[in-house]
């Protein structure tokens, strides 16, 4: 089995989660990351994985040479300051990625905005409302430009809102930190963060250039149904309702101004995956069965 050679911009729950599947798979890897802090070495559930500065302007030289020589490229750091701060450095210091197979972007579903509930595709009118959508929108456009530009093979995966075993609405509900608006007719995607990694995983082998596609579970659901179905897990009451107007959370309040249907059909064709969690029930299920 010859090494695969992957770099990760920034190190969060999806990128730690594909490295997971990765080694799963008795993948031989030459892996790197970035951070913040100055290069070093960490180890990852028994795996040496070198860390390198990256931080806008500032980066470890050495990075440039492990990036050249890589074969998958995952960028999972978000836009700062509305500035793609990773397409910004390989534009100013990357010419070359001769040995590079893919660049995966991660952006979100947020991109397209409020639809009032209707089902979107990957060829729908992106209007994103917040703030960070229009972030990830004009960070998609930047990935588009520069691969264009610079030859770089380009897939984006717009991922919908992502839950897994260390983080689910399930915690939330013990805690008593879930708070749902009394909002007819709001529809919200979701996904698995296991299916994430397995879509990754998928598209070492099956990858077509300048692609983008929607991350998300077969069932579009409004937060009071997935809160009812937790809180029955939990047997637990349900949060009790209230008024959009009432939330003091900005990222609450953005959450509930969009309405949306997110369909994914082209992501299970193209890289023919059936869903280890095709919604939240059998997700939720899980995590219960097997954290609580």
């Amino acid at each position: 089995m010859s090494k695969i050679k992957v770099f990760c911009f920034g190190f969060g729950q999806v990128a730690e989660s594909f490295v997971n599947k990765l080694i799963y798979e008795n993948k031989d890897l030459d892996l790197s990351i970035t951070s913040r802090q100055e290069t070093h070495e960490i180890d990852f559930n028994n795996f040496k994985i070198t860390s390198y500065l990256f931080n806008d302007d500032k980066f470890d030289k050495s990075l440039k040479i492990k990036l050249e020589e890589a074969n998958y490229i995952l960028i999972s750091i978000p836009p700062v300051d509305g500035k793609d701060i990773v397409a910004h450095f390989l534009d100013s210091n990357i010419n070359d990625l001769k040995n590079c197979k893919w660049i995966t972007y991660l952006s979100a579903t947020s991109v397209y905005g409020d639809h009032k509930g209707d089902w979107v595709n990957e060829k729908s009118i992106t209007k994103p409302t917040s703030s960070s959508g229009k972030n990830r929108l004009n960070a998609e456009d930047t990935w588009k430009k520069l691969s264009n530009k610079k030859n770089f093979p380009l897939q984006i995966f717009r991922l919908a809102g992502i839950y897994s075993n260390e983080s689910n609405i399930l915690k939330r509900l013990q805690l008593g930190k879930v708070q749902i608006v009394d909002k007819k007719n709001h529809f919200f995607s979701r996904i698995h963060i296991d299916d994430i990694a397995n879509i990754l995983f998928k598209s070492l082998e099956n990858f077509k250039n300048k692609e983008t596609y929607n991350i998300c579970d077969d069932k579009p659901a409004s937060q009071i149904e997935v809160a009812t179905f937790g809180a029955n897990l939990l047997k637990l009451d349900k949060p009790n309702p209230v008024k959009l107007e009432e939330v003091e959370s900005e990222m609450l309040q953005n959450f509930y101004k969009d309405s949306k249907r997110v369909n994914n059909e082209k992501m299970k064709f193209f890289f023919n995956y059936n869903l280890k969690y095709p919604t939240y029930k059998e997700g939720l299920n899980h995590i219960f069965n097997n954290k609580f």
